[in-house]
């Protein structure tokens, strides 16, 4: 691996960090106007659903979800994925967004591999090792300081809604070991996101119209809808963007990624929602990093060989 190839990649994670951190502000601003959660799921769900089409049509690739041509197997892992990789998390994220500062969402978000550690040991897809369980105890003494009177007092976060935030942490941990134990039935990670999206869009259209909380087209003409759509695009073309990287420079440099959301995510929120955190908050911040650093896998080479 060259120099210059390190460079590029090391400037790729960058962007990707910043697009994703980017999504936790615009959300807030998208649930700020009282917009249901169901709604802008669905919505999210649409725009996914074309901009996977999209990129699996531009590189030659079908997107069909008839069983008849797919099987019931890539079916399966389709459903799996929206549950728990969307429908499941996103459900918990938007409720909790009105109630936590983007920041906050944040720093929980960064619990997805310390939370990956357990569920991986659960299913026996990994050893027990005391730096990673160091790594999990890190990242759960940040979020003890964030519902501790320092933050509660200064930021008025409410307990009972960080909890419901880290829910997303946990539904994302599982669908990653999910899909690690049982692959993804031949579909490759668009055409999977594909499926997961159509599929999630169908079945959260009739709740989102009997729970009142559809959203109609002409509203996203709005500040709420803008960042929704903003929010959902970033999330689409950042995902693209890691599994491009994934392929290229490994998983291991990849995953890298994680401090750069949780850290952009921090400053997006400053720039954009001008938002201020007390030195507890800071405090979970550095643990969080800690927990990350101790639960990764520490392989000989950090890039994937040319």
């Amino acid at each position: 691996m060259s120099g210059s190839q390190r460079l590029f990649f090391t400037a790729v994670l960058i962007v990707l960090g910043a697009g994703w951190g980017v999504t936790m502000p615009l959300t807030k601003i998208a649930v700020s106007t009282g917009f249901g959660h169901y709604g802008l799921i669905f919505w999210q769900l649409v725009i996914g659903t074309l901009m996977m089409a999209a990129l699996s049509a531009m590189r030659g690739k079908g997107v069909t979800l008839a069983p008849a041509r797919v099987g019931w197997a890539p079916l399966r892992i389709c459903v799996i994925v929206a549950l728990v990789g969307t429908l499941i998390p996103n459900t918990a994220s938007y409720q909790a967004a009105v109630h936590l500062p983007s920041g906050i969402l944040s720093i929980l978000l960064s619990m997805i591999p310390m939370f990956a550690f357990p569920v991986a040991l659960a299913m026996g897809l990994d050893r027990f090792s005391w730096r990673r369980l160091g790594g999990l105890c890190a990242g759960l003494s940040g979020v003890l300081l964030i519902v501790g009177p320092g933050a509660t007092t200064a930021l008025g976060v409410p307990v009972f809604w960080v909890l419901i935030a880290l829910i997303a942490g946990i539904c994302y941990a599982m669908e990653g070991n999910i899909v690690a134990k049982w692959g993804t039935a031949g579909l490759d990670a668009i055409q999977v996101l594909f499926g997961a999206s159509l599929l999630g869009a169908i079945a959260v259209l009739p709740v989102a119209i009997a729970s009142g909380q559809f959203i109609p087209p002409g509203a996203l003409n709005s500040t709420a809808g803008h960042a929704l759509i903003g929010a959902s695009l970033a999330h689409t073309a950042v995902y693209a963007g890691y599994v491009w990287l994934v392929g290229r420079a490994g998983p291991v440099f990849t995953v890298q990624v994680s401090y750069l959301v949780t850290g952009f995510g921090m400053l997006w929120a400053k720039l954009i929602l001008d938002e201020a955190y007390p030195p507890a908050v800071w405090g979970a911040l550095g643990l969080m990093f800690l927990g990350m650093y101790l639960v990764q896998p520490r392989p000989k080479a950090a890039l994937a060989p040319a």
